[in-house]
């Protein structure tokens, strides 16, 4: 690979950083390969008994994909850091080893602000909406008041990270999402979305009680000011009862299948 110099307030990267090769499917070399057309590290993915699809290359374009640099932010080293404006999420790491992710953030007034930690890990999470989302949006979020279980139709996606601050729930996440065109724009809830893929990856990385920080808009102007306020800010996806919860719909959506070590870390969905 070839180290790329950029600008001093943007992210030093390795771009195509091949960093799922151990949870990727098996690719069958007598046949098609189904990584063919996506961009590295975003083909299918196989993960606790589901087949996750790859994200298209339109989705992928330019800086909105994962990449493997120098970071160039205000946070030590082992915290994650969020920047809402840029639409990215830092893992900060050692020498050239950090990570870079392009994330979905909340709609305007909508994000998590400040700092926390990481308390609680799942995999496949379930979802219930939040008494505030259903009091300020009951059009969008009353019809799933009952929650949704872990699975294929579940919002959080193959992953979540649960956000704490002064030892309380904040009822932020950092996530999975299947609203793939959601990823470098603002149109969530409040909670930060990644790819599916970026999220698994994210996950492996990130041991409990990380620091999580939040960029203010004038520190994601003075560390990042090229990519401040990229991307359009998104109106909330409807989504049809019928699909999260009709007979079919609950048929095609099995329960993620753990191996003993997930059951023993208690990441079993909600």
């Amino acid at each position: 690979m070839i180290k790329t110099l950029l600008d001093r307030r943007t992210f030093l990267s390795l771009s195509g950083s091949a960093l799922l090769g151990a949870c990727a499917a098996p690719q069958d070399t007598t046949g098609p390969n189904p990584n063919a057309g996506f961009v590295e590290g975003y083909g299918p993915m196989f993960d606790s008994g589901y087949t996750l699809p790859g994200i298209p290359p339109e989705y992928t374009q330019g800086v909105n994909r994962r990449i493997t640099g120098t970071y160039l932010g205000e946070q030590p080293v082992g915290t994650i850091d969020v920047d809402p404006y840029a639409k990215f999420l830092y893992f900060v790491r050692e020498g050239s080893n950090s990570v870079r992710f392009p994330i979905g953030a909340g709609r305007a007034g909508r994000s998590f602000a400040g700092d926390g930690t990481i308390q609680v890990k799942k995999k496949w999470p379930g979802w219930t909406p939040t008494a505030n989302m259903l009091r300020t949006e009951p059009e969008i979020y009353g019809p799933f008041a009952k929650g949704i279980r872990g699975g294929l139709r579940s919002p959080l996606g193959a992953r979540a990270l649960y956000l704490y601050k002064g030892g309380r729930d904040t009822y932020y996440r950092i996530h999975g999402t299947n609203a793939q065109d959601s990823i470098g724009n603002s149109g969530s809830a409040g909670c930060i979305r990644l790819f599916n893929q970026d999220i698994i990856a994210l996950f492996e990385m990130v041991p409990l009680a990380t620091h999580v920080h939040v960029r203010s808009e004038e520190e994601s102007q003075r560390v990042d000011p090229e990519n401040f306020n990229r991307g359009i800010e998104m109106e909330a996806h409807r989504t049809d009862p019928e699909a999260i919860y009709s007979e079919e719909a609950i048929a095609n959506d099995p329960l993620p299948i753990f191996d003993d070590a997930s059951l023993d870390e208690g990441n079993v969905p909600l």
